[in-house]
């Protein structure tokens, strides 16, 4: 780590890696299998970031090593389509009919800012409504308001960010109908899109309650805007087909990643047919990329969504429910006020005794008894996120020995943290 702080800003290709949320000196990660990693001192941890998403299967899950080990000997980049990319997207497609038309791109940040420049195309309109704590990637109509690392770290908007940029961008609490309604009533006729994560996952985990993602629906029918669901986190986490088979609420747009990419870098956006036929070169919407569609991200994609069964999936889904069961009786016994929930194979938690329906909420939870946490839960060999302000996730590879193995570990971390 001091040899990465004399060469990348905070020692870290990306903030939160930095430990600023929790104190303290990021370990350095050696290797992964399954449901643990290793650092370079060789201490084990059960991981609970899996690469903050992407590794719904694992660390090094034999079924993707493979299709990279046989994609590599043809090649890794041609700048031309592939049938590795057709396949991928008929998976998508299979799983999410609602998206159409899809294009591949390479980070989720790629995919957001797309999906609302074909927004804005086709409404003719500029501003954009997203909501306090939820993270779009770091493009510049995002920053505001936003989560992951720019909450960990204090920040309500990002400098560099033009004043004009940032005041296209309204917001609003999450799961508060009332805002919206009111901010449509008044800006409606100019709002090009409303952009939310289906389930937060970018400032803690909090989940919409019922009449939230229907009242967006409603609301973006009424005023002739888009509805756009960042998926990127939750796309194949939440339910094997996404928010919409979880929910039963159909977006226009839908952006995906992490899972999709089986822990390379990938991410989609697409949508309604005449959305997507605005894509250059089909229409006069630019967006290109080099690597988009590559054919190790491809194969790694492939190979991920096909091991991810239905049954593979609830399965997941199971045990992840028995560990914020397990969760919360822990904290009840220790009388620790505590909240925990989860979707699928993600879930969250946090010190707090009331549910957590906001980013506002969020803020309200004991932020220095995590810390505490999270430290002597890592000196155990459990690793979740360094911030308070994180979801964590479940992978295939983590079984009834690891969930119980971390039940245990937990217990001893709260204790000490609790003090």
């Amino acid at each position: 780590m001091a040899r990465a702080r004399e060469l990348f800003p905070g020692g870290v290709s990306s903030p939160v890696r930095a430990f600023g949320g929790v104190g303290g000196e990021p370990f350095v990660v050696d290797r992964g299998a399954g449901a643990r990693i290793w650092d370079v001192d060789g201490n084990e941890y059960i991981d609970y970031v899996l690469s903050w998403g992407p590794l719904v299967l694992g660390h090094a899950a034999p079924p993707v090593l493979e299709a990279l080990r046989e994609t590599m000997r043809r090649g890794t980049s041609f700048g031309i389509p592939t049938g590795l990319e057709i396949q991928l997207a008929e998976l998508v497609q299979a799983r999410m009919p609602h998206v159409e038309m899809l294009r591949f791109v390479s980070s989720g940040t790629e995919a957001t800012m797309s999906a609302l420049r074909v927004a804005r195309a086709a409404t003719g309109r500029e501003l954009v409504l997203k909501f306090e704590g939820c993270y779009h990637g770091h493009a510049d109509s995002f920053l505001v308001r936003a989560g992951s690392g720019v909450a960990t770290l204090g920040l309500p908007n990002s400098p560099g960010v033009p004043g004009a940029l940032a005041a296209l961008t309204l917001t609003a609490p999450f799961n508060d109908v009332a805002a919206v309604e009111e901010l449509m009533r008044g800006h409606g006729d100019r709002i090009a899109a409303v952009i939310v994560e289906p389930v937060v996952g970018n400032s803690g985990f909090i989940a919409p309650d019922a009449a939230f993602l229907p009242a967006l629906r409603r609301a973006c029918d009424a005023h002739g805007a888009l509805l756009i669901f960042d998926e990127v986190m939750t796309g194949f986490r939440i339910a094997y087909g996404g928010a919409v088979e979880r929910f039963g609420v159909t977006p226009d747009l839908t952006t995906l990643g992490k899972v999709i990419g089986g822990g390379l870098p990938v991410a989609v956006y697409g949508g309604r047919r005449e959305l997507m036929e605005r894509v250059a070169p089909s229409g006069p919407v630019y967006q290109a990329g080099t690597l988009s569609g590559n054919p190790l991200a491809m194969a790694a994609g492939i190979a991920t969504l096909g091991a991810l069964t239905r049954e593979v999936h609830d399965a997941i889904a199971r045990r992840t429910r028995a560990l914020v069961e397990g969760l919360c009786g822990i904290a009840a016994r220790r009388g620790v006020p505590f909240t925990a929930d989860a979707a699928g194979s993600m879930f969250g938690f946090f010190f707090r005794a009331e549910p957590v329906r906001s980013f506002a909420d969020a803020k309200e939870s004991d932020v220095a008894l995590f810390r505490g946490f999270f430290h002597a839960a890592l000196a155990r060999g459990v690793y979740v996120a360094p911030s308070a302000f994180e979801a964590a996730f479940v992978s295939s590879a983590h079984g009834d020995a690891e969930i119980a193995e971390t039940l245990q570990r937990f217990d001893a971390a709260l204790a000490e943290a609790r003090g």
